[in-house]
C-alpha cells in the first residue's frame, strides 16, 4: 500500500515538473522575426520598399506581379512595371518578353545597381562619391544619395532624366510604343532610405516619367527559383560535349589506377622515426633520477652540432673552446662566454649532480642548441 502510495506521489511531481517546464518554455521561447528578401513590396525591413508601395497604394491602381513576363497583359497600353534590384539577370527568352510588353504602348521602370546584361544597357565604372548633387532634365537640383559605382552610357536615342553633370543617373529609352527607364538607385526606394535627403521627390520624378494609370511591381524577379539555370544558360551542345569529357576524364583515371581518398600510413612506420622512443627514454632517466648521464648525452650531442655547423673540433674539452666560441657566438660577452664553459665542464666531471642543477644546465645547453642552428 505505501508502495503504491509513493509511486502516485512520484507520478504527480514527475507531471507538476513537466507542466511548469513546458510554461516556462512557452514564455520563455522568442520566435526569430521573419527574414525578408531585399526590395520586395510586402518587406518592412529597411531593405524593403513596403514604405513606398502602400504610399502609392492610396494614391493609384497598385499591384503586385508575381508571373512570369510572358503572362504580362499587352492588349492594354499605358501600365508600368516597376523592377527593383532583380536577383538574377533574367535568361534572352524572358528579357525578350519584356521588350514585347514595352513594344505594345507600357513602360518599365528598372532601379538595378548594375544593370549590365538587361534590356542592352550598357554601363562604364565610375567614381562616383555616395553623396551627390542630382539634376534633372530641367537642372533642378537635388540631394541624394547614389551608391553605386557604375555609371550608365546613353545612346542617340537616350533621354537624360538624371545626372550628376558628370555620370548618368537615370534615363529613358523607347521601346516601339513604350518605354523603359532605368536607374542605378534602388536604394532610394528602400524603406530605410526613402525619406533621407531627396528620394522621395525623386522617385515621384521617375515614376511621373511613364505617363501610366496601372502600376505593376515585379516580384517574379526576386525569387530563386526564376532565375536562369546552367540548362538556359549554355547551349545544349556545350552541356554534352562538357559531359562526354567528363565521362572520358573518369575513364582515363580508372584506367591508369589513379585512387582517391586518405593516404593511411602505418604506424609503425611514423612510430620508428617519431618523438615517441625519445620520451620514454627522457621518461626513464627523470624516474631513474640518471640527470648526470642525461646531461652528458645532450652535451654530446650539441658538440656534434658545433663540430657540423661551426667546425669545432669534437675531441676538444669544453673549456678549451673559449676561443672558437668568441668568434661564433658574437651576442655572448666573452667573460659570460668562459664562465659558461667553465661550468659546463666542471658539471659534467661530477658524478652526480642534483635535479635544480640538471635543470639548469639543460636550459642552458638547449639555448646553445638553438644558437648553433639558428
Amino acid at each position: 500500500m505505501m508502495n503504491s502510495q509513493s509511486k502516485g506521489k512520484t507520478w504527480m511531481w514527475l507531471i507538476v515538473l513537466l507542466v511548469l517546464f513546458l510554461t516556462i518554455s512557452y514564455f520563455s521561447f522568442s520566435p526569430k522575426p521573419k527574414v525578408y528578401p531585399g526590395y520586395v513590396s510586402d518587406s518592412p525591413s529597411p531593405s524593403g520598399v513596403k514604405a513606398f508601395y502602400t504610399y502609392l497604394k492610396k494614391e493609384t491602381d497598385v499591384k503586385t506581379w508575381n508571373h512570369s513576363p510572358d503572362m504580362l497583359p499587352k492588349s492594354e497600353e499605358n501600365q508600368l512595371l516597376v523592377m527593383v534590384e532583380s536577383s538574377f539577370i533574367p535568361g534572352k527568352d524572358v528579357m525578350k518578353k519584356y521588350v514585347d510588353f514595352m513594344k505594345a504602348g507600357n513602360t518599365i521602370l528598372l532601379f538595378q545597381t548594375n544593370p549590365k546584361g538587361m534590356f542592352d544597357v550598357n554601363t562604364e565604372f565610375t567614381e562616383q562619391k555616395s553623396s551627390q548633387n542630382i539634376y534633372d532634365k530641367s537642372r533642378t537640383l537635388y540631394r541624394a544619395e547614389v551608391r553605386s559605382q557604375i555609371g550608365l552610357q546613353k545612346t542617340k536615342q537616350d533621354e537624360v532624366l538624371l545626372s550628376n553633370r558628370k555620370e548618368t543617373i537615370a534615363l529613358k529609352r523607347p521601346y516601339g510604343k513604350g518605354h523603359l527607364i532605368v536607374s542605378i538607385a534602388p536604394e532610394w526606394m528602400t524603406n530605410g532610405n526613402i525619406l533621407k535627403k531627396d528620394h522621395l521627390p525623386l522617385l515621384l520624378y521617375l515614376l511621373n516619367q511613364g505617363e501610366t494609370k496601372t502600376i505593376l511591381f515585379d516580384e517574379y524577379i526576386h525569387g530563386g527559383e526564376n532565375s536562369s539555370s546552367i540548362l538556359t544558360v549554355y547551349p545544349m551542345w556545350f552541356l554534352l560535349l562538357n559531359l562526354q569529357g567528363l565521362l572520358l576524364m573518369l575513364l582515363w583515371l580508372w584506367f591508369k589506377g589513379k585512387r582517391f581518398g586518405p593516404i593511411f600510413t602505418p604506424r609503425e612506420e611514423s612510430v620508428r622515426f617519431s618523438d615517441e622512443g625519445i620520451q620514454a627514454i627522457a621518461a626513464w632517466y627523470m624516474r631513474g633520477k640518471r640527470y648526470h648521464d642525461s646531461l652528458v648525452i645532450q652535451a654530446d650531442y650539441v658538440k656534434l652540432l658545433l663540430q657540423e655547423r661551426w667546425q669545432i673540433p669534437y675531441s676538444r674539452e669544453w673549456q678549451d673552446l673559449t676561443s672558437y666560441f668568441e668568434k661564433k657566438w658574437t651576442r655572448m660577452p666573452a667573460c659570460e662566454i668562459k664562465s659558461f664553459l667553465s661550468g659546463l665542464f666542471t658539471i659534467l666531471e661530477k658524478e652526480k649532480i642534483s635535479k635544480q642543477e640538471y635543470l639548469f644546465w639543460s636550459r642552458k645547453l638547449e639555448q646553445l642548441r638553438k644558437e648553433v642552428e639558428a
